[in-house]
């Protein structure tokens, strides 16, 4: 059982799925004969050496080395926790996790508590807005109506320096947790104390519409609540005229700054086909826009975009369009924007620059021009490559020699960043027009560039038989107890019972299903690789094989005892019962005398 989730289900969901409808959904497959193939979604390449087996409900990459069944597949692809990618296939089959108590589930039941006290936070802040003024004028300002309101679930954070503390630390359980969430801070004279205090409320959802974090916004510059002063923390902790205009919770175990999109959940409820994207800068702006009617703007968490940012957006749509204001800062944020987008480029996907004129924000210019007038301003975004040589070029006289040869030192590195693909030749080519030079960007490795997949090895028979009994589990009723290949003593011949004993035991359990049960335990890396390796074959000749395995197992075990007991019968240690195995050995190795 992994964590709380028994096996039994995770066999039941494994065998409702089917592994190439989970990986299509996400990636396109080819048909290859008795496969689907493409190019790798885990690594860049141009050949495809990605396989997907319906016969063995699994995937594996012989570029890269990844494989495993369809909740290994969503755990790398979506970057799940494994209950949550079990939660994710569960539902699309319309399966409902049961759960099963136990010390193993502690570490599990403790994120489960994070994610109940979150909402318990999230519905007590959105409780108290109506309840301030100040925040309910700030909200008809900035044109909030009720609805995106309780879309988003905003709130208040009232003054005072313990109303969260006292609605939800309850016991020292709840002020661990708390703390844990970092929804509670600790002031310089030890007083622990609520870390969002008078500001306007976001709940930051992950990808399952769960409450992982907050970030909170001030809206006016009053001093210091009297009741901040009085519990001894000192001013510069405190979240008005000299604290930040908006804070966000700090790292938590729910919560990663540098992989969350603020609205990313709003963004997939109300768009079932996705095909742009927005990221603004603000939680205001993108707020703004999905009330004007583009509920498709997302926005990074207080930090610059990171590489794991762009992966998830282009998850999310083929096109991202990245929104910043026009001055130094923004072009800045976007050179970074563009750094962490190019290795993730794979053909099909492209990003886009939309500057905004000086003074305005998303939020400013969607009430002055419409959704319409906005949507005319993405539509006029600058493709990534215009953007790219634009800026590598602005202060480079590429009249001259000296110029060029400096514009395609510059450019050379960050193409090669490039997955290996049609754009990256074009921005090869666009560099050799611009500059004169070949561009001379490093070519990807042969071995993934073209990889053929492996012929057969050489096994020993217990890894044969292991192999064959994963490509046909029903092999298992073949063997009857006890199993006198147990008599061998080699690596192996344990997990080969072990895994016989389990088909028996689950009739109709599938490859995947079956190495899936290994997943904790050390021998799980060894069967992956055996499966992956596997070659589907004809069933009728696979079952002589295993048979022929087994036999062979056998007679290597019964060859190895006659010699111990002849070598032991030598030496004059041999027991009466084991004379009698010796004579029995002895007689079955003689060949039947033929009558005449």
């Amino acid at each position: 059982m992994r964590g709380r989730i028994p096996d039994s289900f995770i066999d039941e969901l494994l065998a409702r799925v089917d592994i190439v409808d989970v990986i299509e959904r996400r990636v396109p497959l080819k048909k290859a004969g008795r496969e689907w193939t493409a190019c790798c979604p885990f690594h860049n390449e141009r050949s495809p050496s990605f396989y997907v087996s319906p016969a063995k409900q699994f995937f594996h990459c012989f570029g890269c080395g990844a494989h495993g069944s369809a909740v290994k597949f969503l755990m790398d692809y979506e970057r799940l926790e494994f209950p949550d990618a079990v939660e994710e296939l569960a539902q699309a089959v319309g399966l409902t996790v049961p759960r099963e108590g136990g010390r193993e589930a502690a570490p599990r039941e403790d994120k489960t508590d994070l994610y109940g006290l979150l909402d318990s936070a999230a519905r007590w802040y959105e409780g108290e807005l109506p309840r301030n003024a100040e925040a309910q004028a700030y909200c008809r300002r900035r044109g909030l109506d009720a609805e995106t309101i309780a879309r988003f679930r905003l709130g208040w954070a009232p003054a005072g320096y313990d109303g969260l503390i006292k609605a939800l630390g309850g016991n020292d359980r709840r002020m661990q947790l708390l703390t844990e969430a970092g929804m509670v801070a600790t002031g310089e004279r030890g007083h622990r104390y609520d870390r969002f205090r008078e500001r306007l409320m976001f709940p930051i959802l992950d990808r399952r519409g769960r409450v992982i974090a907050f970030g909170g916004r001030i809206i006016s510059s009053a001093p210091p609540a009297r009741e901040d002063q009085e519990a001894g923390i000192h001013a510069r902790t405190s979240q008005q005229s000299t604290g930040p205009k908006y804070l966000n919770s700090p790292e938590t175990p729910l919560f990663h700054k540098g992989r969350e999109l603020f609205a990313l959940w709003q963004v997939k409820q109300a768009n079932s086909q996705l095909a742009r994207i927005v990221v603004v800068e603000g939680y205001m702006d993108v707020i703004a826009l999905h009330q004007a009617g583009l509920p498709i703007a997302v926005a990074t968490l207080g930090t610059a975009t990171t590489p794991e940012h762009t992966e998830v957006l282009f998850r999310a749509a083929p096109d991202v369009v990245f929104c910043f204001d026009g001055d130094r800062a923004g072009r800045a944020a976007a050179w970074k924007a563009l750094d962490a987008a190019l290795p993730r480029l794979r053909d099909g996907r492209q990003a886009y620059f939309l500057f905004l004129p000086d003074g305005e924000d998303p939020d400013s210019l969607v009430r002055k021009e419409g959704k319409e007038g906005f949507e005319k301003r993405l539509k006029e975004a600058t493709p990534l490559s215009d953007y790219f040589f634009g800026e590598l070029s602005h202060d480079v006289d590429t009249a001259s020699l000296d110029g060029r040869a400096r514009l395609a030192e510059r450019a050379r590195p960050l193409i090669a960043k490039l997955p290996d693909g049609a754009f990256r030749d074009l921005m090869a080519q666009e560099l050799e027009k611009r500059t004169g030079a070949r561009a001379n960007v490093p070519a990807e490795p042969a071995a993934r560039r073209a990889v053929q997949r492996p012929v057969a090895v050489q096994r020993s028979l217990v890894r044969s038989a292991i192999a064959l009994l994963l490509a046909q589990p029903g092999l298992a009723d073949l063997v009857e107890a006890p199993y006198r290949f147990l008599r061998l003593d080699k690596p192996g011949v344990g997990l080969l019972a072990e895994l016989i004993d389990l088909c028996r035991a689950r009739p109709g359990i599938n490859p995947a299903m079956l190495v899936e049960h290994f997943a904790e335990r050390p021998e799980y890396l060894s069967l992956q690789k055996l499966m992956a390796a596997m070659v589907v074959g004809e069933p009728e000749t696979q079952r002589e094989e295993f048979l022929g395995a087994l036999a062979r197992m056998d007679e290597q075990a019964t060859t190895l005892r006659r010699e111990a007991l002849t070598a032991r019968h030598r030496d004059g240690t041999l027991t009466s019962a084991e004379k009698a195995e010796l004579r029995e050995l002895l007689a079955a190795r003689r060949p039947a005398r033929t009558q005449g």
